[in-house]
Formats: structure tokens, sequence, C-alpha cells
């Protein structure tokens, strides 16, 4: 079946523009009733009682949000972005069932599993390595199988082909960038926003490469995820939860993937990379200081790195906005860096 999307790049890149809008659109139709839906649930969020007191003030407001995004984003690209280009459920399939895990997780919390924490961090660990797997066999299987990828573009020098080596590093790709915008959704419009600007990035890259399925995927999710910062705009109306949080960054990795340069993804994604690290660091730090002075200490005052500068005195918009700069600057610095290969 033929695509309905136009083969030339320029018209499909108009196209996908336009379909990012129509995702906006879609995301604020269906996005009142779900958040209305989630409060008549109570699906509420539970504030950490460790975390910054500023926060108090979110308990009650629903969560499970991302997946107003996981709905637009997959009705769109079903109708849109599938006809003729099948691999596109590659990033579907992923979108959809790590949002399932997502919402699993979110529902266990509010039900008080796991400690008042939702599903076991293994469990969660479990499935989401299972679901990075599938997706980067589908990815490296040669045709008609799966999308026969097996190289990696190095800035500044050239394609190298990886071989089987290409699985695991996928997957862990995957699996790292899902937990990493996880981490990042702590202040209100933090993830989304940053979220968008990596797909923003991606289309572009990916425009550069010809992957024209991947630029409408990559703009359909920002316009679906500028949607919901519309409810999630400070103070927020709702947020989006591990429902969106592991659909988003799991499906930017896979977006990554497909476009060969996805060595620029901890670039483009500086600011997850960061949010992740700030944890590791914490946690490491922690754990080496108590087995070694008997009384663990901290990198910093706070983890995620957000929460830092929140207890340094800084605002959450003020947080937010110099992190939406930060993403905007890393996304530059990564697009140019693919655009120096041609």
């Amino acid at each position: 079946m033929d695509s309905i999307m136009p083969a030339d790049p320029n018209q499909n890149m108009a196209v996908s523009l336009a379909l990012a809008g129509l995702a906006f659109v879609v995301t604020l139709i269906i996005g009142r009733p779900i958040v209305t839906f989630l409060r008549m649930r109570k699906a509420a969020k539970q504030v950490r009682i460790d975390g910054p007191e500023t926060h108090l003030v979110k308990t009650g407001t629903p969560t499970m949000g991302g997946v107003m995004v996981a709905v637009s984003v997959v009705l769109i690209t079903l109708v849109f972005n599938t006809a003729g280009r099948l691999s596109m459920l590659l990033p579907i399939g992923v979108l959809i069932a790590s949002a399932i895990l997502g919402a699993m997780d979110d529902r266990m919390s509010l039900l008080g599993g796991a400690r008042q924490g939702g599903m076991t961090a293994r469990f969660k660990f479990l499935w989401l390595t299972l679901f990075a797997l599938v997706a980067a066999t589908l990815l490296h299987a040669p045709f008609p199988y799966g999308l026969g990828l097996s190289s990696v573009y190095l800035p500044f020098i050239g394609r190298y082909e990886i071989g089987l080596l290409y699985i695991p590093i996928a997957a862990l790709a995957i699996i790292a960038m899902a937990n990493a915008v996880n981490f990042t959704d702590g202040l209100d419009t933090l993830a989304a926003g940053t979220a968008a600007i990596a797909f923003v990035a991606y289309a572009i890259i990916a425009y550069r490469q010809g992957q024209l399925g991947v630029v409408t995927f990559c703009l359909t999710m920002t316009g679906a995820l500028m949607g919901f910062l519309w409810f999630n705009a400070h103070p927020a109306q709702v947020i989006m939860g591990d429902t969106g949080s592991l659909a988003i960054g799991a499906s930017l990795a896979v977006a990554a993937f497909m476009t060969g340069q996805w060595l620029l993804l901890p670039v483009v994604g500086a600011v997850f990379v960061a949010e992740a690290a700030s944890v590791m660091l914490q946690v490491g730090y922690f754990k080496f200081t108590k087995r070694r002075y008997g009384e663990g200490r901290r990198l910093f005052k706070m983890a995620p790195l957000h929460h830092h500068f929140e207890m340094l005195g800084w605002s959450e918009t003020q947080v937010t906005m110099r992190f939406w700069m930060l993403a905007m600057m890393s996304g530059i610095i990564g697009v140019a860096m693919a655009l120096v290969q041609f």
C-alpha cells in the first residue's frame, strides 16, 4: 500500500508540520475529558515527603496525563504515517508498550503498591528491558523481518558498521533514555518541554537523512507534547507520570536509532542525561562515603538535578525555563554535529 504522505522531502516536511498542528489540536480536544476523568477516578499525585516543601501544593494533581500524548500520536500516526511506512509501527509499538507499563506503575502507586511507590524497580526494569531488546532486535534484523540497521555515524568522521553489537547498545539506550526522561519529570513543563525540543532536533536530523517517516513521527510527537503542555503549564492541571515519561523517552531513543544518528542522543538529550547522571552520582557517592566514613554524604542538595537548584533558591519556573534554554542549545549543537557529515 502506497503512502498517503508526499514522497518529496520538502512536501513531506510541510505536511508533517501540519500534522504537528493537528496533534496539538487533538491533544487539546481529548485532554480536557481525560483530566476530568482522572480527577473523578482520584488518580492524584502523591508527593514525596522528602522532596522540596514547595511541592506539597502539587498533592492531589491528577497524574497519568501522558495518556493524552500517546493517544494523539498513535491515532495520527496510524492514519497518516503507516501506509507505505510500516517501519513506523516500531516507534508506535514501543510508545504503546512503554505507556502501558508506565500506566501500570502509576496505577499501583495510586493503590499503594510496592511500599506506596508503585511496582518494584526490578519488575519495571525487567519489562522495560524486554521491550528494549525486542525493539533493538527489530531495528537490527535484516529485511523483511526488521529494518536492517547496524551502523553508527561518528561525528566529523563517518559511518561504521558494528554488527551484532548494535542490539545491546540500542537496548541499553532505549532503557537509559526512558529512565532519564522519567527522572526529568519532576517539575511542571520540564519533561514535556525538553522532550519536544529533542523531537524537533531529531526531526531536522531525520529530514537530512531522508527518513521521511521519522520526520513525521517526531513532529507529531512535538505537537502532542505541546498540547500536553497546555494542561501541564504551571500550576499544572495534570502530570504526565510514568505513563508519559517512559513512553516519551523510549520512543525518542527508537527514533534516534532509526535516523542512524543515535550517537548524538546524549547531546540532543543533554538535560535528560544530566538528570539521570545526578541520580546515579548521588546514590553512588552516598554509598561510597557510607562505607568509607560510616556516614553517607551527598554531592547534591537533592537529586534529580532540578531539585538541587530548587534547594539553592531557584523558583520552579526559573529551573524549568533555564533547563529549556539548555535543551534548546544542546539540540542546536546536536543538529550541527549531524549536518557536518554532509
